[in-house]
């Protein structure tokens, strides 16, 4: 969302630089042809007097013919002629016309284009820096990798009873199960203080049992571990590994038990689960619960003694 709003407002910015631009350049062109008016207008007025003298006649000799007139008006009319004559002479003297100042007339067409080119790519820079940097800019952590208030611990153990067992969350990629009470004792003996918060969360709150958190890929090849109803297991589809309810190696493949979420349960009794603390299944041989398959399995046969 954050760069398609960068995007949208270096959209913005090039139009208004362009429009400011291509009035500028109007302006300046205005003004030069004015410049260049007054220009054409003052050789006009000296190519007139060169046809008068002749056509052909070089400075020199149109500073002298216009010294002789001077003469012949100061001769004929007196001091006022003579104020005449000088300012004519004066005036003969002046310096041709200079070509303007680009400086005055601005800047021409492949200037303009030069700049905004430049202009253009600086803001296109810019704005994929921009859009790097928020893109990178680190956003308020939700969902998974970051910690989940799932609900309260009584809920949930609600919840996963009217599912048969099992209750799946998505947004944690995490499987809930309960934890009964009276294996609490061998628990404390095989897990780490971050998984039995919230296996002990039963007897804490006076419940009849507590809630383990487990991740649903299979620590053999990673595969999406579903549940069995009929023997209350998981039981992996790719290649047969089988855990309890809790997430305890039963057979197959599987080189430990389901990978687990460290939780903590609050003092209003909420289940929060830290998705970004993965802690590894327990080792092979590792059964707390002392759970057997209820039924039978989904996924073919299974070994006890793997």
């Amino acid at each position: 969302m954050i760069v398609y709003v960068a995007l949208a407002v270096l959209a913005v910015l090039v139009a208004i630089t362009i429009i400011a631009t291509a009035r500028r350049w109007q302006s300046a062109k205005a003004i030069a042809m004015v410049v260049s008016k007054e220009t054409t207008s003052d050789n006009r007025s000296s190519t007139e007097s060169l046809l008068a003298l002749g056509g052909k006649a070089s400075a020199e000799e149109i500073a002298v013919e216009r010294a002789a007139k001077a003469v012949h008006s100061a001769t004929i009319g007196g001091a006022d002629s003579s104020s005449t004559a000088t300012s004519k002479k004066s005036a003969a003297k002046a310096e041709p016309s200079q070509p303007p100042d680009p400086e005055t007339i601005g800047v021409n067409r492949r200037q303009f284009f030069n700049r905004t080119i430049v202009m253009l790519m600086g803001m296109s820079l810019s704005g994929f820096g921009a859009a790097c940097i928020a893109f990178l800019w680190p956003q308020g952590a939700s969902g998974f990798g970051a910690k989940i208030k799932v609900g309260l611990v009584s809920d949930l153990l609600n919840e996963i009873r009217d599912n048969n067992g099992f209750l799946y969350k998505p947004e944690g990629r995490m499987w809930l199960t309960e934890y009964p009470n009276g294996a609490v004792e061998k628990a404390i003996a095989a897990y780490s203080d971050s998984e039995l918060a919230g296996m002990t969360a039963g007897q804490k709150l006076g419940l009849s049992s507590g809630i383990v958190a487990l991740y649903q890929k299979c620590p053999h090849l990673g595969c999406r571990v579903p549940s069995c109803p009929t023997s209350q297991w998981f039981e992996c589809p790719c290649h047969g590994s089988k855990y309890n309810q809790v997430g305890e190696k039963r057979g197959g493949p599987a080189p430990r038990g389901m990978d687990r979420f460290a939780v903590e349960v609050t003092a209003d009794g909420s289940l929060i689960v830290d998705t970004g603390t993965i802690i590894q299944g327990p080792p092979i041989g590792t059964n707390t619960t002392g759970q057997e398959a209820e039924g039978p399995n989904c996924i073919g046969q299974v070994d006890a003694s793997h």
